[in-house]
């Protein structure tokens, strides 16, 4: 039988790890449940009867996806790449919504060019529900890996990539439809369309698409 010490020691251990945070809801290490929609999504978000194929473009209605919230416990990373406004506009949305939802958020950061690659395969390795990917830098990194993680579940908020794969969704906007440096930047690009409202719309449409195997698609927000 353990000795009187040893049990108050491990007493302290476990309250002192409540009480940094790191309970089992932070432990992305112990057994988790499938994710799943909890809500509905309204009308007008797609046409059931004729859902977008892959590579499709869908203009949802706006607030169609409002309704819709991810289970608890859902696990996501954001990568995120660059030190430009509407990059923190994206960042700020998805710590917003994590918050808000109760989501277990984990951030990724791209110290420079040489460590986009390296940042999504960090992303990767905490096999999260779902990575989100805020950054123009990161489009031609994610072109080069989604295609090999057919498994894991991406996300582009504010961009898109040229030739998504069926793990791959976007939500973005006329004013922020990169695609990637052998495309260039549109013509459209305008760093002010990345507004508050917009960038949060991003997120959970984006979010309320995967969570409904919306996937491979790009949700078009400009009437947001």
């Amino acid at each position: 039988m353990p000795r009187p010490s040893l049990l108050a020691a491990a007493a302290l251990a476990a309250a002192a790890a409540l009480a940094t945070g790191c309970g089992a809801g932070d432990d992305w290490s112990a057994p988790h449940a499938e994710p799943s929609a909890l809500g509905t999504l309204g009308p007008g978000f797609v046409d059931r009867a004729h859902p977008p194929g892959p590579e499709a473009t869908a203009t949802p209605a706006p607030g169609s996806w409002a309704g819709v919230r991810p289970s608890e416990g859902y696990r996501v990373a954001l990568v995120t790449a660059g030190r430009d406004r509407p990059t923190a506009a994206l960042v700020a949305a998805v710590e917003e919504w994590a918050t808000e939802e109760h989501v277990s958020l984990r951030k990724v950061t791209a110290k420079d060019a040489a460590d986009l690659l390296p940042a999504v395969s960090r992303a990767l390795d905490m096999h999260p529900d779902l990575i989100v990917s805020a950054g123009n830098d990161l489009i031609d990194p994610l072109a080069t890996v989604t295609p090999n993680h057919l498994s894991q579940q991406f996300l582009v908020v504010g961009a898109e990539l040229a030739e998504p794969t069926e793990n791959v969704t976007a939500a973005d906007w006329s004013g922020a439809s990169f695609r990637g440096e052998g495309l260039g930047m549109s013509s459209t690009y305008d760093a002010a369309s990345f507004t508050q409202e917009r960038c949060a719309a991003s997120i959970r449409a984006g979010v309320a698409a995967v969570l409904n195997d919306l996937t491979g698609i790009v949700l078009w927000l400009d009437e947001v």
